[in-house]
């Protein structure tokens, strides 16, 4: 019992931390001592009676007790950190009417610093613990610090995230100028600087004779890293050159891209295309390969319409004075038949004085009226960017007919109002092409080989 009692004592001696057993012999004295204190020497003389004493025959049992409630104190302080104090800080940061302490929140900046706080308990309990081997303590502490370097890596890179947030949304030159990429940038050179230190911590040798290792890989790293390297150098020219931001339509062929940028990135590039898939690019082949940027169309103000009507150039001829008289009552070439009018008569008067042969004189078609006509036509149209270029020319012939293209730009720059404007301009000239006596060329279908046969004396027939 002697034994058991001066073993317990012992125990009771390396497992009460030296100010409560101080507090403990000034209460004998008589000296009166704070409630909070009182009530800890309390607990320890619980701790004592009821799990010291019993295990005090048991062989290193002052160490598993020390252990035991040094994981109890790590995991209570893990507790109050996450339970307590980040709630009340998560609270504070909504009630907060500035929107970075939200960012950092949404991107739990602080949860993963909440991490650290049992890693350091136990980083610096372990030292307190009696009896403790060498090998343990050893493990121990590398496993503590490698955990502490890991969080406190992954806490800077979401603080890093966080900033993104906040720039995105606050400043006006984050489409022009994303700092994405950057940030991933820096993001690796954190993960590689904890890997060091992390492997460091679980070898037990300084980061610095790891660091010297690494001249002999460079050439490995280089390797391992080209595609961030090309990366890195085509995100600095695409930002410099303001080649590329965020909701920019681009076009590129050889990716089978077509469609809206979405997120730009240190490796990729992400576009949304047309049919809401998503594609993505590697940054560095929009600097080694080309593609096609719609923005200044967007910033222009109008967008191109080039179409033509292929005119079946067999149904081109002259006016004569009575097709002439009846085209007159379309409005909007009145003015130019008139000026037409005048000047072939002052032409063929001067060849007719001269007395030249009737055929040399000047005569009004068909085909240049109608071009007069989708002229005059554009320039009266609403849709139509009237300050810009506008024009309706005549192309080479070619055997699948005349092209007579409309060359002109819309008001509105949006794709579903852009192709209304291009369909009823056409639909319009369509319509109104007979009137001047010209046809439309138009491969013969089923139904024109058909009809051919069916007529009245056909060989086919007899």
């Amino acid at each position: 019992m002697r034994a058991a009692k001066s073993g317990s004592g012992m125990l009771c001696q390396q497992t009460a931390p030296a100010w409560l057993n101080a507090s403990a012999d000034l209460i004998r004295l008589g000296f009166p001592l704070p409630r909070t204190i009182a009530t800890l020497l309390r607990m320890q003389e619980i701790i004592d009676a009821h799990l010291v004493q019993p295990l005090a025959g048991i062989p290193h049992a002052s160490t598993l007790v020390a252990l035991l409630v040094l994981a109890l104190i790590a995991w209570l302080a893990n507790w109050l950190t996450r339970r307590v104090l980040l709630v009340v800080v998560g609270r504070l940061a909504k009630a907060s009417p500035s929107k970075w302490d939200d960012a950092m929140m949404g991107r739990r900046v602080l949860a993963r610093l909440a991490n650290v706080v049992p890693a350091l308990i136990v980083l610096g309990g372990i030292v307190l613990v009696p009896g403790v081997p060498a090998w343990l303590d050893t493990v121990v502490r590398s496993i503590a610090r490698a955990y502490i370097a890991l969080s406190v890596a992954l806490a800077i890179a979401n603080l890093l995230d966080a900033l993104n947030d906040i720039y995105e949304k606050s400043s006006r030159h984050a489409t022009r100028r994303p700092i994405k990429g950057y940030l991933q940038l820096l993001k690796i050179g954190i993960y590689i600087i904890a890997g060091v230190l992390i492997i460091a911590a679980l070898i037990g040798k300084s980061p610095l004779v790891l660091l010297t290792g690494f001249g002999a890989m460079t050439a490995v790293l280089m390797l391992v890293f080209k595609d961030t390297l090309l990366s890195l150098v085509a995100s600095l020219q695409l930002s410099s050159n303001d080649m590329l931001r965020v909701g920019d339509w681009i076009e590129m062929p050889s990716q089978n891209v077509d469609g809206d940028v979405i997120d730009i990135s240190l490796h990729t590039i992400k576009v949304q295309n047309w049919d809401k898939t998503i594609s993505t690019i590697p940054t560095w082949k929009l600097i080694s390969e080309s593609f096609r940027n719609w923005r200044g169309m967007q910033e222009f103000g109008g967008r191109r319409i080039k179409r033509a009507l292929l005119i079946d150039q067999n149904s081109v001829r002259f006016l004569d004075l009575h097709e002439r008289q009846r085209l007159r009552r379309i409005a909007l070439i009145d003015d130019y038949l008139d000026k037409q009018q005048v000047e072939l008569a002052e032409y063929n008067a001067k060849l007719e004085a001269a007395g030249k042969d009737p055929v040399n004189s000047r005569r009004a078609t068909n085909l240049g009226t109608f071009r007069a006509y989708m002229t005059a036509y554009l320039r009266s149209h609403p849709g139509v960017a009237q300050d810009m270029t506008l024009m309706v020319r005549q192309l080479e012939p070619t055997p699948t007919g005349l092209p007579l293209q409309v060359y002109c730009f819309s008001a509105n720059v949006s794709w579903v109002p852009y192709e209304n404007l291009a369909s009823d301009i056409f639909d319009h000239l369509l319509a109104v092409l007979p009137e001047f006596g010209l046809r439309l060329y138009q491969a013969p279908s089923g139904a024109d080989i058909v009809a051919a046969l069916a007529r009245p004396g056909n060989d086919a027939e007899k």
